[in-house]
């Protein structure tokens, strides 16, 4: 059973002209399909969320803009102190809803997804939709290098 995993704890390494209220981190949540959040200028444009416990990421929805998508996509976990690189993606070029599986299902407290270069000569990543589904764990995982092994748990309603 998987839940949306995903609370108001995001930052964002950037946010257009600075302009939150029509293109800030709370967009990428809305469900709406009218607001998105759009990244200003630069290089290594990225997206953290933080969850309120520890979790176990089973899939990542993203919608990006067509022609301000990424060509790469970085994802890094979090249960404990430390950065990991869980993996890799390679989106497309589109407007259509993307689904990944991430290689394995790691526990994490949180997540960081990093935007290695953009489509847009100018690299800026324009992200309609970011949905996060998995299972929340119950009680707290050992730490171990940053990151726990899969661990069964209860999901939490």
């Amino acid at each position: 059973l998987s839940l949306s995993l995903l609370s108001p704890g995001a930052v964002v390494s950037s946010v257009l002209n600075r302009d939150v209220r029509h293109f800030g981190k709370q967009h990428l949540f809305d469900g709406s399909e009218e607001t998105c959040w759009n990244s200003d200028q630069g290089t290594s444009q990225w997206v953290t969320l933080e969850f309120p416990g520890p979790v176990k990421v089973s899939q990542l929805h993203i919608q990006f803009q067509g022609g301000f998508s990424s060509r790469l996509c970085t994802l890094e976990g979090e249960h404990g102190e430390e950065l990991v690189k869980i993996s890799e993606l390679d989106p497309q070029d589109s407007h259509a809803m993307q689904i990944s599986f991430p290689r394995m299902a790691t526990v994490l407290d949180k997540l960081k997804i990093t935007f290695g270069s953009s489509t847009d000569f100018f690299g800026r990543i324009v992200v309609y939709h970011l949905g996060v589904l998995g299972e929340r764990l119950s009680g707290g995982c050992p730490h171990l290098g940053g990151l726990s092994p899969p661990q069964e748990g209860s999901p939490v309603p």
